[in-house]
């Protein structure tokens, strides 16, 4: 099944596209948790090797309460893109709501340590109605 990317934010050459789908398996409502899986793809349209070295998230739930989340790389990652390749993860966020949103940005190292802050594009949790 080809993955159906909703969301996309281009900076400077770099393409981040988003696909976001709820878990009702791995979510347990009754419990007050809902859980969402996110496919990233992050394209190089540039004309440099990039390496992505931090990440930013910024999620907010139902009730407008923000969590904020940074380190280094991705999923354990701090993957090397060379130009018009491109990397792939799948991570998840847990809420204690049944609908919120999450946005960011990456950092990245291109030519002679340069910095390239790419935004990850604003996308929204939302579990179907029948599901909580």
């Amino acid at each position: 099944m080809k993955e159906l990317f909703q969301h996309t934010a281009i900076t400077e050459g770099i393409v981040v596209r988003v696909a976001v789908n709820f878990l009702p398996e791995q979510s347990r409502i009754e419990a007050g948790k809902w859980f969402w899986v996110y496919h990233i793809r992050i394209e190089n349209e540039s004309d440099e090797t990039l390496q992505l070295m931090t990440r930013f998230w910024r999620i907010t739930d139902g009730n407008g309460d923000v969590s904020v989340v940074e380190g280094e790389g991705v999923v354990g990652e701090q993957p090397v893109i060379a130009p018009g390749r491109s990397h792939d993860y799948v991570s998840g966020c847990p809420l204690p709501t049944p609908h919120g949103s999450m946005e960011g940005h990456y950092v990245f190292r291109g030519k002679a340590g340069r910095k390239v802050k790419a935004l990850i594009p604003f996308f929204p949790l939302a579990a179907p109605a029948t599901a909580g």
